[in-house]
């Protein structure tokens, strides 16, 4: 299978003739590359067209089909945001508990959390309007809430590398802006995002490069020209 994708130079992680799928069976083409340090990506396509599948073989979760990943210097802490249906909200846990999770890597068994710390879980708390609900289980939060929690834990993480997985999905518009907000400040901070996204007017407005994943081939590169070609093909 031939290779379709030409990144640019600042790599963070490098593709080669990379192809995800499940159970040895290919789902994406084969994608050459990379994928930017600081880059502000949205992976965009028809549905079943391998969009979470590889975001999950680039954050490790499962191994490609064929080809190679390379990391450009050593493999970075991911701040990683799951699809909404694949996560379990019945656990007897506090919003507080959930968002604290973020800190895990850098808590040391003996220590615990520090001062600094619990400052960064009030602040991420405070950043997606949730510094009310800090105590409320997450069972009783709403879509949009149990939503702005798992960004809180994200913020907390402060990782150089963020991947999330349709973060819109099922949220009100009001609630999508707020986290399309916390978006832009993790870019402006310096971090890695990688998004898989279904509203193109939103990538269109906010996401410099975009991904075009499709059964046969793929385009990568600036948004302004591989959307286009998504609005061709679904037209043709």
């Amino acid at each position: 299978m031939g290779c379709h994708l030409v990144g640019g130079t600042a790599a963070m992680i490098a593709l080669d003739h990379l192809v995800a799928g499940y159970d040895r069976l290919a789902i994406t083409p084969a994608l050459c590359g990379v994928i930017e340090e600081g880059s502000l990506t949205a992976i965009v396509g028809v549905n079943g067209c391998g969009k979470s599948t590889l975001l999950k073989t680039l954050a490790g979760f499962i191994p490609p089909v064929s080809g190679k990943m390379h990391w450009q210097k050593q493999r970075p802490v991911i701040g990683w945001l799951a699809q909404r249906h694949a996560l379990e909200s019945q656990f007897p846990i506090t919003v507080k508990d959930v968002v604290s999770q973020g800190a895990w890597p850098r808590v040391s068994l003996l220590r615990g959390v520090s001062g600094e710390m619990r400052r960064r879980v009030a602040q991420a708390l405070e950043r997606v309007g949730l510094t009310a609900l800090t105590e409320m289980p997450i069972e009783a939060l709403s879509g949009g809430q149990f939503q702005r929690m798992l960004f809180a834990r994200v913020l907390v993480q402060q990782a150089p590398l963020v991947m999330l997985d349709e973060p819109f999905t099922g949220i009100d518009e009001a609630t999508s802006q707020l986290l399309m907000e916390v978006i832009l400040d993790m870019h402006r901070d310096g971090q890695t995002v990688l998004a898989v996204l279904h509203d193109n007017q939103r990538v269109a407005r906010y996401f410099p490069e975009t991904l075009l994943l499709e059964s046969q081939h793929a385009l990568w590169g600036a948004t302004a020209s591989v959307l286009p070609a998504f609005d061709h093909a679904r037209q043709a």
